[in-house]
């Protein structure tokens, strides 16, 4: 992945799409947020950007990369209010994003747990994203089970970053969601165009 990083490889696509469904300046927690490139490239379109993982390694790449201060080893499990607090971080955000399979390492009881702890530290308009491989732990599935159960409402699902349909056979998924049903559009392009080239 530093390679990949140093090579300028696009791996932004997730970050386009969190872009598009977000208020400028949104605050962001990246939860397994690897190397850190979506907070990085977050950041960059002028959002306040913070990403969370539990493995020591990939923090170390995303410290050597960018700035240090946006990075905490934390899992997944442990984003209460107050554990976020200890740790510097701040306790609401406008967005929750889980890219790359994260859910696929959680057991059914830890996605629970962690919906129902995103659903505390959004803020009202906020929305959790989640981009996941389908035939997995942590898939659609269980996804909506964790959702039925937290409050939070399923608006939208992808079988790509790109906006394509989903079916029941596509192999992934990019789903939204939210503490309420509906959200206030902004009333500007915000996004209209972010996910081109």
């Amino acid at each position: 992945m530093r390679k990949h990083a140093l090579a300028g490889t696009d791996m932004e696509v997730d970050v386009r799409f969190v872009d598009m469904m977000s208020k400028r300046s949104s605050r962001v927690l990246d939860i397994g947020c690897g190397v850190g490139n979506a907070v990085n490239g977050l950041r960059s379109r002028g959002h306040t950007a913070y990403g969370i993982d539990p493995t020591p390694e990939v923090l170390e790449v995303a410290r050597d990369l960018y700035d240090s201060s946006w990075f905490r080893q934390m899992a997944a499990i442990d984003i209460a209010a107050e554990t976020l607090l200890f740790n510097g971080l701040p306790q609401t955000y406008d967005v929750v994003v889980m890219s790359g399979n994260v859910p696929s390492f959680l057991s059914a009881t830890e996605l629970r747990k962690t919906f129902a702890r995103v659903a505390g530290l959004l803020e009202p308009a906020g929305i959790l994203v989640i981009g996941t491989t389908t035939a997995i732990q942590g898939g659609p599935a269980d996804q909506d089970e964790a959702a039925a159960e937290s409050g939070l409402t399923l608006t939208h699902r992808f079988s790509d970053w790109h906006l394509k349909p989903f079916h029941a056979e596509s192999p992934w998924s990019v789903s939204v969601f939210a503490l309420t049903e509906s959200r206030e559009c902004t009333d500007s392009p915000d996004g209209m165009f972010v996910l081109r080239g």
